[in-house]
């Protein structure tokens, strides 16, 4: 038995997978690449391995889709459909182009080099060909240039690639995929810089759901070198021309997408259509510091993407923030289990004590701004727990993995993690969603982010809910069972 395999989160067939990587909507499926060893459970030379999907729920696996070559091995990078056949590729038709990042050494040298190339389907993804003119983009005073994040930008008519470059980001720009132009650097002295920057994204999102106003968002993940967390990933808001962005805040802003330890490298779908609308985020579930040791490996496999999330802009104690919910396709796994709705805290936990699930939805959403402190516990058995709280005094949220399963593979791995709520977030809303070896947290409606992971043994089922001090009443409590199933 898998105990740890989630259940409806993706992860490789067998072996070792990181970053995602060519995220791309092409018709009617999502395409999803990622960083790929196929040898065993460990990194090695890096592929990209390959999946698709037409929900975002259920994925079917496709064979590897870029082998290393003459040039290197296959880091990170995105993909973009081609729709004017900018690159020539397609006949005049639009066609899918992998734009990503050749890692290798100067030959004759332990110096490390990093190039940009190009890959193209004619058959929407199933088979690739290496363009014969790679690579298309190298650094000359960066060792770290890597996985490249390409869009088109309507108001230049031309393509911008957004590219990692050590302890920044520089902005290229191209008209045809094949021949770029350096065009700003962006991260001198902004945010945090405790680690390499990788994996960036650059895109726009209405404020507040107003077309009229529109903010640039760049996401930038940061390395787990000097941060005693680990890995984590940062985000600006700011204007962006097709050729510089413009930081709105100051330069010591440090705004980050997750306070879990387990969000890593996540970019967003490329070409969703415009009649959809969303910006779809998707982050590499684990962390720098402990990801070589996790435990799955003894079931032949490591690593597991986030959900997929919607992203929006949304005021909040009058500040524009990133805002991460769940997708609503999520929402065909449910199998209702339990509702409550204004019920004291104590009576709904007496409902939860009589249930066992290892993969589910809950939703717990107070009638109030608390008073008192209060705790869901998850995967729960005689000796272990996940605890998801919330401290009145702080007003923040927490997940304590203290006890939650094996730890002991590292030493950084058992902990407390915690955000604070806004200011004015009011009664306090839970959305959890559980698998088999991961927890994500979304509160105040998406505004504060906790997601880790966790291995707890398959006993360990049991839920509960606890509250200290005065009683406390729930507005509502709703449990659902996610499953997918064929």
């Amino acid at each position: 038995m898998e105990a740890f395999r989630p259940n409806y989160h993706f992860t490789p067939q067998k072996h070792w997978m990181n970053d995602p990587n060519g995220l791309v909507f092409f018709g009617g499926e999502y395409h999803l690449f990622y960083q790929h060893h196929p040898e065993n459970a460990l990194p090695g030379p890096m592929h990209w391995g390959h999946a698709v999907s037409t929900d975002l729920v259920s994925w079917e696996h496709l064979p590897i889709a870029l082998y290393p070559d003459e040039h290197g091995v296959i880091f990170s990078g995105s993909a973009v459909v081609d729709w004017e056949d900018s690159t020539g590729f397609f006949g005049g038709k639009p066609g899918l182009v992998a734009i990503f990042t050749h890692h290798d050494r100067v030959p004759g040298t332990d110096t490390v080099r990093e190039r940009q190339s190009l890959a193209y389907s004619l058959d929407s993804g199933r088979s690739w060909i290496k363009y014969e003119g790679n690579p298309v983009l190298a650094g000359g005073r960066f060792v770290d240039f890597r996985d490249p994040k390409v869009f088109w930008h309507p108001d230049t008519k031309r393509w911008v690639m957004i590219l990692a470059t050590g302890q920044t980001v520089c902005l290229y720009h191209s008209p045809n995929l094949k021949e770029w132009t350096f065009g700003s650097e962006f991260g001198q002295d902004q945010g945090l810089h405790s680690g390499v920057w990788e994996c960036p994204d650059l895109f726009p999102l209405s404020v507040d759901g107003d077309p009229a106003r529109t903010k640039w968002v760049m996401l930038v993940s940061v390395g787990s070198a000097g941060l005693p967390e680990g890995s984590c990933t940062q985000y600006f808001i700011g204007e962006f021309d097709g050729i510089t962005f413009v930081n709105d805040n100051p330069p010591g802003t440090v705004l980050r997408l997750d306070y879990g330890r387990d969000n890593y490298a996540g970019v967003s779908w490329s070409d969703i259509p415009q009649a959809d609308g969303r910006r779809i985020y998707l982050g590499w579930m684990s962390n720098g510091r402990y990801t070589t040791v996790t435990p799955t490996a003894e079931e032949g496999w490591r690593s597991s993407m986030t959900v997929p999330r919607t992203l929006a802009l949304e005021t909040r104690a009058g500040r524009i923030r990133l805002i991460q919910r769940p997708v609503r396709e999520l929402e065909r796994l449910r199998t209702p289990v339990l509702y409550l709705g204004n019920v004291p805290v104590t009576e709904a936990a007496q409902s939860l004590a009589e249930l066992a699930l290892d993969s589910f939805e809950l939703i717990v959403e107070t009638a109030s701004l608390p008073a008192a402190d209060f705790a869901v516990k998850v995967r729960v058995s005689a000796s272990r727990q996940t605890v998801i709280g919330y401290n009145a005094e702080r007003h923040e949220v927490y997940v304590d993995r203290t006890q939650s399963g094996l730890s002991g593979f590292h030493e950084d791995f058992a902990g407390v993690h915690r955000v604070k709520l806004a200011e004015d977030s009011g009664p306090v809303r839970l959305q959890i969603l559980v698998d088999r070896s991961s927890v994500e947290v979304f509160a105040g409606d998406g505004a504060a982010v906790i997601t880790d992971l966790i291995y707890p043994e398959p006993e360990a089922s049991g839920l509960a809910l606890t509250v200290s001090g005065e009683e406390l009443l729930l507005r509502r409590l709703a449990l659902y069972k996610l499953e997918y199933t064929e």
